[in-house]
């Protein structure tokens, strides 16, 4: 494994390229983008790699040749997928590479890129998945964030949740879970409380996220 510095830090990307030569002039070109990048010579190389990082999600995106040895890109992405990973993935591609690439683009890959291919062009599609793989990353966190907020609360207070979301009123609650209506406005003031939330309208967007 290749790595190049990241002196502005602006993403992450996993290269994977058998030909060193390959390998090296996109290390050196995104690097002075400002990209760290990881290089490795094969699918299984990646893998290895992968499995032994602490970091889970793993951050950053990966930038793949289709014709490897001895696990094709296509492949590859197929074991990334089996693995749960959903980085956005590109593909280097040749002309007779695309019929399988568009395959591969119906299983979730972000894009594939055509040899020869402007060094420009490179840069942009890969800050443009770049950019995707953020947004993945800030979604994940607000959806971790929503479930820590939902185990936070008690079975009485899910259960006046619930019904709150509905559009139910307080005293209709009330009757139905056989408590004081006053308890229900007690339990509803705690889940508005701790799910951050300030009306019922946004208690049932909250719940439709999920």
């Amino acid at each position: 494994m290749s790595t190049a510095p990241a002196p502005l830090d602006k993403g992450i990307v996993y290269l994977v390229d058998d030909e060193a030569v390959v390998r090296d002039a996109l290390t050196f070109l995104l690097g002075s983008r400002g990209l760290l990048v990881y290089g490795f010579d094969s699918g299984p190389e990646l893998l290895t790699h992968l499995a032994e990082s602490p970091l889970r999600p793993v951050r950053g995106i990966f930038l793949v040749d289709v014709r490897m040895e001895p696990m094709s890109g296509l492949q590859l992405h197929e074991v990334l997928i089996e693995h749960g990973f959903r980085n956005p993935l590109l593909f280097l591609s040749g002309h007779g590479d695309i019929p399988m690439v568009v395959e591969a683009l119906k299983k979730g890959a972000f894009d594939f890129l055509e040899k020869p291919y402007s060094d420009n062009t490179l840069v942009d599609r890969i800050e443009q998945a770049l950019a995707v793989e953020a947004a993945m990353l800030a979604d994940d966190t607000r959806h971790a964030e929503r479930d820590a907020r939902l185990a936070s609360l008690s079975e009485r207070e899910r259960e006046v949740m619930q019904r709150v979301a509905a559009g139910k009123l307080n005293k209709v609650i009330a009757d139905e879970l056989h408590i004081a209506v006053r308890t229900v406005e007690v339990h509803r003031a705690r889940v508005f409380s701790k799910l951050g939330v300030r009306s019922a309208a946004e208690l049932a967007t909250l719940l439709a996220q999920g």
